[in-house]
């Protein structure tokens, strides 16, 4: 038995109109709740309904996608990648290389590095570390062949030895050689 059943007709448009906005009857089974607690969970289901439509064109979307393509994309970018990184450390051992036969010419005392270097077999020398195998022996054979890419390696000439004149010991050979202090004697 509901609440209409209960109060009868009249009796019950009177308590509907009487409570107006405050409440809401819930006619199943005969309870009242307040109207803005019935408002809260209509608009609950209203926001459950749109998760429910967006997850299911998001589930649409996905078998639109072919995951072939995206195996295909993943592979192409980790082979780029790969290029990348390949070309990188080309670079560096290039650089490294460089700059060691640069050092290398300079030790060697070369007056014109870009004409020993083209003088050089290149592909021949190899960096290892700090060193560069197979240098040496190109170089010796350049300055038998090209004498004038090197700087003359002169003897160097012995410093000379500068000695001052006089006492070494500072101290006086019996005389007073010092003129400052002699006049100053004159007036103490």
């Amino acid at each position: 038995m509901d609440l209409q059943e209960l109060l009868g007709e009249e009796l019950y448009n009177q308590v509907v109109e009487k409570a107006g906005e405050n409440k809401l009857a819930v006619i199943s089974d005969g309870n009242w709740i307040p109207k803005d607690k019935f408002n809260d969970k209509l608009e609950d289901i209203k926001n459950l309904k749109e998760q429910i439509t967006s997850r299911d064109n998001q589930l649409e979307d996905l078998k639109k996608v072919d995951a072939e393509a995206l195996q295909q994309r993943i592979q192409d970018l980790q082979e780029e990648n790969s290029n990348t990184k390949t070309e990188y450390e080309d670079k560096l051992q290039k650089q490294s290389f460089d700059y060691a036969l640069k050092d290398a010419l300079t030790g060697a005392k070369v007056r014109n590095p870009k004409a020993a270097k083209a003088l050089l077999d290149l592909e021949s020398i190899k960096l290892d570390g700090d060193k560069l195998l197979g240098l040496d022996a190109q170089l010796n054979t350049i300055k038998e062949s090209d004498p004038y890419l090197f700087e003359e390696e002169k003897p160097s000439d012995p410093t000379p030895q500068i000695v001052a004149g006089g006492n070494p010991q500072g101290g006086s050979a019996g005389g007073n050689d010092d003129p400052f202090a002699a006049k100053l004697a004159k007036y103490n």
